[in-house]
């Protein structure tokens, strides 16, 4: 080989080197996967408590941020799948069983004992999404008798009311999507929705609704009309003035088509168009900042730097929820085959 060839070479790799080095690490760190665990349940105390719950009874917690693990199949529930949970420090924390009969827990030793705190075994019962404020604590189900569950405790969980509401009425095949718990949010600054509770519904019909008020009711330029599509998460931006909903055809998770909607809240509703969308179906959205989200689902990760108007795919991995710390800037998340990661991102 002639030495010149040689020096080219030479640069070429050099430079294909330098290439490589000079990109960034990937952003998602998995610290767990292999379990025969689907989760769906995340919740995120601070950056160094996370609790994660899912099928076959398994609850999982942390508590040197994602370090270490430990497992429990709570106790009689084994062939459960606890869809969601919420948890407020390293040992009080509730979860959620969806299907007949409905079932809420919830456990104030760290996991180690769980006693029963909700029950409703009417015919059809699916709970689909729980979120918390403090005390108060609410859940939302598919329809009853065509109109939506609804169930809220102001005690921690203690004690429920059901349909204290008097529930929404739901269109024929619209219901909601225990896909990340995440299509409920109670909100307490936004005067368009007088401090209501909005929720995000799916399926053949897909709206906007407000839990407080039933005038509150908005079809979402989303895709719909079959039982796999429409809207699956909501989040309500820290300001409070924006929202941000995501969902698609979860059949066809690839489809960026329909996938996601930006939302003002105020002074009144008003929905716009992302003009770079996710880049596929999406189980759950959340923000880091008024600017920074996330969102995620069975085709990967997305990150947006501009309030969901444009986005960037930073992973193809299969997630089903993401979540920020309450108290804290540690981001996680969680999946199928007992996947839990956390992601490195500084909003």
């Amino acid at each position: 080989m002639k030495p010149y060839i040689k020096i080219f070479l030479a640069l070429l790799v050099l430079s294909y080197s330098s290439v490589a080095l000079a990109q960034p690490n990937n952003p998602i760190q998995i610290l767990e996967q292999g379990r025969k665990t689907s989760i769906r349940g995340l919740s995120v105390v601070s950056n160094k408590i996370v609790w994660v719950s899912g099928s076959g009874g398994s609850v999982g917690k942390s508590v040197d941020g994602g370090k270490s693990f430990k497992w429990t199949t709570v106790k009689g529930y084994e062939k459960r799948d606890f869809r969601d949970i919420e948890a407020y420090n390293h040992k009080t924390a509730i979860i959620m069983a969806v299907a007949e009969p409905a079932l809420i827990l919830k456990t104030t030793d760290g996991g180690e004992n769980w006693y029963k705190v909700f029950e409703d075994s009417t015919k059809g019962m699916f709970l689909d999404a729980m979120h918390a404020e403090a005390k108060t604590i609410q859940v939302i189900g598919d329809p009853i008798n065509g109109k939506a569950f609804f169930a809220m405790s102001n005690n921690l969980g203690e004690t429920w009311e059901t349909n204290k509401l008097d529930g929404i009425a739901l269109n024929e095949g619209e219901a909601f999507f225990a896909s990340s718990g995440t299509n409920l949010q109670i909100n307490k600054s936004t005067a368009a929705f007088k401090k209501g509770t909005l929720m995000v519904t799916g399926g053949k019909v897909s709206r906007l609704l407000n839990a407080r008020d039933q005038r509150d009711q908005y079809p979402l330029p989303l895709l719909q009309g079959k039982e796999s599509t429409g809207a699956n998460s909501i989040a309500i931006s820290p300001s409070g003035k924006h929202a941000f909903i995501v969902g698609g055809d979860f059949a066809n998770d690839t489809l960026r088509m329909g996938n996601s909607i930006a939302v003002r809240l105020e002074p009144s509703i008003q929905f716009k168009q992302p003009t770079i969308h996710p880049f596929g179906y999406r189980s759950c959205v959340i923000y880091l900042s008024n600017s920074v989200l996330v969102a995620c689902g069975t085709s990967g990760v997305d990150l947006s730097k501009d309030g969901g108007m444009t986005w960037e795919n930073i992973s193809t991995q299969s997630f089903h929820v993401v979540q920020k710390a309450k108290n804290g800037r540690a981001v996680f998340l969680a999946g199928g085959g007992g996947r839990i990661a956390k992601l490195d991102i500084n909003p």
